[in-house]
């Protein structure tokens, strides 16, 4: 096996609860009371609907996946589907420059159950999978080189599953390998008018993944050099990369929470609209004019379709909407996104108004620093310059606990009630005390015909 292969592998199998230091423990537990949240928050959406009817009733003998929200099995990837949906949907999951580490809890939460595990593996396999994607999400430059998010969410997803099902390196380097060649995305996911599928992708590469990680427990092979071979990653990717080693710093308390439910460049877009609308009336803007990193502008403002949102997947990905709708509004939520605010018509000539491009200063510092500038003019010529660093949730200003356990609540409570939130909330705080996870999965589960 390759290098990388067994690097990541070697990392999956070794890594003990006793090794972690005390506060990146407490980091993971504030980005899983995010993530089930978030889950929480996206149970409805239409891809863990498609994934629940499919699932249903195909549960088998051994390793039965759990679906969050509801007492129904089903097969693990199915489950690592469905769950994977249900924490994306909403764009309000945790995330790194180019990637969203959490998506990859899918897979995770679907096996932790059927592999009996407690609540301290639990925290490792899910660590196992964040040290993993924010290695390879940084290391890849997937974005930058037309590839998807998906491929190291799969393998992190892949490495995480493997921990939890107690594999041994050599077989987990087979799950890695199998990952890696079978799924490389495109990032046409993200291109254009936005689908369904934006927010079902790594969803997806996580059932590939438990299912290469099932596979290789039975036996299956996988490449010998699926990173630096012959065809492999680094020639199909562009060019080789390097992971920071693992062992050293950890990176789970290095990834970011969201403040608003946007996509991640947009945060800082939500704050500039909010103090425009505190010193310009609304009313009188004739022009404004957005400096934004390459990868804020190429994601949300280089594309038409992002000044005529027909889909939400479309909308939390334009920043002339997302811009237009802070300005109106005073605040972005979950609601902003329905389909009659999104498609408003009232709110297009105001969209209009409202330019992006790429600053070359903005790119010298970013990610270390997240910057956007925001100059408007009104009516009569009067200008006003707003500029946002460091929006709240970026590592350098980070969500308290206390914000944390805010947004757990906003998004659990009108699904399982303010008590029955607070206990889940209680008990992922204290996770690693649970000698099984049956009560989490049965606390977290809601009526509402999911």
């Amino acid at each position: 096996m390759d290098p990388v292969t067994i690097a990541i592998a070697d990392h999956a199998a070794g890594l003990d609860y006793g090794s972690i230091p005390a506060p990146v423990v407490h980091a993971a537990k504030q980005r899983l009371i995010d993530t089930i949240a978030c889950a929480i928050g996206g149970s409805r959406c239409e891809a863990a609907a498609m994934g629940r009817r499919i699932a249903k009733g195909a549960v088998p003998r051994r390793l039965p996946g759990r679906i969050l929200g509801t007492p129904e099995r089903a097969t693990a990837e199915e489950a690592a589907f469905v769950n994977g949906a249900m924490i994306r949907y909403l764009d309000f999951n945790d995330t790194v420059h180019g990637g969203h580490p959490s998506d990859a809890l899918g897979a995770v939460l679907a096996l932790a159950d059927a592999a009996e595990a407690d609540g301290k593996r639990l925290l490792t396999g899910m660590i196992v999978a964040y040290e993993t994607a924010t290695r390879l999400i940084a290391a890849a430059r997937l974005r930058e080189r037309g590839w998807d998010q998906g491929f190291a969410i799969g393998i992190a997803a892949a490495a995480g599953a493997g921990h939890m099902l107690r594999l041994p390196a050599e077989r987990l380097a087979h799950a890695v390998a199998i990952t890696t060649v079978a799924n490389v995305p495109l990032r046409a996911t993200r291109a254009g008018e936005l689908s369904k599928w934006k927010g079902a992708a790594t969803a997806f590469a996580c059932r590939n993944a438990v299912y290469a990680a099932q596979l290789a427990a039975e036996g299956m092979t996988g490449p010998e050099a699926a990173f630096t071979g012959r065809h492999g990653a680094f020639e199909q990717l562009g060019g080789a990369f390097e992971l920071q080693p693992f062992g050293g710093e950890f990176l789970t308390p290095r990834v970011g929470l969201k403040y608003w439910p946007v996509e991640n460049s947009a945060q800082a877009a939500v704050w500039a609209a909010m103090e425009l609308r505190r010193v310009m009336p609304v009313a009188s803007i004739a022009d404004i004019d957005i400096a934004a990193s390459w990868a804020a502008w190429h994601e949300l403002g280089s594309e038409p379709a992002k000044w005529a949102p027909k889909t939400r997947e479309t909308a939390d990905h334009s920043l002339a909407y997302i811009f237009a709708r802070g300005l109106v509004d005073g605040e972005i939520t979950v609601r902003s996104f329905d389909a009659a605010q999104y498609l408003d018509p009232a709110l297009r000539p105001l969209m209009a108004k409202i330019r992006v491009h790429q600053d070359a200063e903005i790119d010298q510092v970013y990610p270390a620093r997240v910057l956007m500038r925001a100059k408007a003019t009104d009516a009569a010529g009067r200008a006003e310059s707003i500029e946002i660093a460091n929006p709240r949730g970026h590592v350098a200003n980070p969500m308290t606990d206390a914000e944390t356990e805010a947004k757990f609540m906003h998004l659990a409570e009108p699904e399982l009630g303010k008590a029955k939130s607070a206990a889940v909330l209680d008990m992922l705080w204290h996770i690693e005390r649970e000698s099984s996870l049956g009560r989490l999965y049965d606390l977290l589960e809601f009526d509402g015909g999911l």
